[in-house]
């Protein structure tokens, strides 16, 4: 028997047990949650750099000399004065709290139904099935 990591599993820990339409139903499920649970785990990347980029910005607006500044919006720059860009950027770091906070509810969710389906999978299919990551 092969050591590597794709081997084989010797006869004694294979699981012959049949796949029924609820196990299956169970492993597609399992599949669909890793799935957004990575898109989520991107998500809260990505906003977690756009909320740096907004305390830079912030930071940039709390050493400058009180002047007005052009602040981007979409696609227009409107001018504004400091402490208004400051207080833009507050809010939209709050905003974006907010996001990454119902994210990170979101991964913990996920991940606990996927407890809940390795438990009943590996019940049923034992070392037969992986659910785990490489």
């Amino acid at each position: 028997m092969s050591s590597s990591a794709g081997a084989m599993l010797a006869r004694e820990e294979e699981n012959d047990a049949e796949v029924r339409r609820e196990d299956q139903e169970n492993i597609n499920k399992f599949g669909r949650l890793n799935a957004r649970l990575y898109e989520a785990r991107d998500e809260q990347a990505a906003l977690k750099k756009k909320m740096e980029q907004i305390d830079d910005a912030s930071t940039e607006l709390m050493m400058g000399s009180g002047d007005r500044v052009m602040l981007h919006l979409g696609t227009a720059f409107l001018e504004c004065s400091e402490e208004e860009a400051t207080e833009h950027c507050e809010k939209e770091v709050d905003k974006v709290q907010v996001l990454v906070d119902a994210l990170v509810k979101e991964e913990e969710d996920i991940l606990e139904q996927q407890k809940t389906l390795k438990i009943a999978l590996y019940a049923r299919f034992g070392k037969s099935i992986n659910l785990e990551e490489k």
